[in-house]
């Protein structure tokens, strides 16, 4: 039986970690690594100065193995993939993310940072993301059916799939694009609103403007358009 290891960055309580783990128990041996509060946007970032721990919890899908770890979501990978799965795990899930991982953005993101981790240790990996919003139709629709299709689809090293739902409803879905590029277009246009806190301290407060506007063949233009993107990202850092 083939094992997954699922992580993501918004933390182990998340709903989309619980969504994504129910489709995968009936596909594998799941085990769940996540960090044990919210970790966004904290890229490839992993703790190399102090220790970090991890503890056996409770989790609402029969049958999983759960941990939740104080470190960021690399951390949770690189501890399941050499300590916690024995063996080591065949596939690597990241998310389900609260929120998308295209264009600019996926360089910031943890969820892809914890993919790219996976593939570092050269697992076959598949992030997923849907919009910030409380409509799964989408999703939950095409969730298992997409991790079907991808499982035995192979990656170079350093790749991971990449997969966005629209946070539409599912009729309004117009379907799947597949082999959608990562888009170069910005996806939040970011500004700092400041604050003067005290004489010579500023706060800042990052302010992010959506971005309506992609090109053709992307995965930003994908959701835009209420399709499913699904493209591989790959790390050239």
């Amino acid at each position: 039986m083939r094992k997954i290891l699922i992580t993501n960055d918004d933390g182990i309580d998340a709903d989309g970690i619980v969504r994504l783990a129910r489709a995968a128990a009936e596909l594998g041996e799941v085990w769940v690594v996540a960090p044990d509060s919210q970790r966004s946007a904290m890229s490839h970032s992993v703790t190399l100065r102090h220790s970090i721990e991890a503890w056996e919890v409770d989790f609402p899908v029969q049958g999983v193995h759960a941990y939740a770890c104080d470190g960021q979501p690399a951390d949770c990978v690189r501890i399941g993939v050499l300590n916690i799965v024995p063996g080591k795990p065949d596939h690597v899930f990241s998310g389900i993310n609260y929120g998308y991982n295209v264009a600019s953005d996926l360089q910031y993101s943890a969820t892809a940072g914890a993919a790219f981790e996976a593939a570092f240790q050269r697992i076959h990996t598949i992030a997923f993301s849907e919009d910030a919003c409380e409509r799964h139709e989408v999703t939950d629709r095409y969730l298992k059916e997409i991790i079907v299709e991808l499982l035995s689809k192979p990656l170079a090293i350093n790749q991971i799939w990449n997969v966005n739902f629209p946070g539409c409803r599912l009729t309004d879905c117009k379907g799947i694009l597949r082999d959608r590029k990562v888009s170069t277009d910005e996806f939040y246009k970011d500004r700092y609103v400041e604050t003067v806190v005290s004489e010579g301290r500023t706060s800042y407060m990052v302010e992010g403007i959506r971005n309506y506007n992609a090109s053709e063949g992307t995965d930003l233009k994908a959701i835009l358009d209420n399709y499913v993107s699904i493209g591989i990202a790959t790390n050239i850092s």
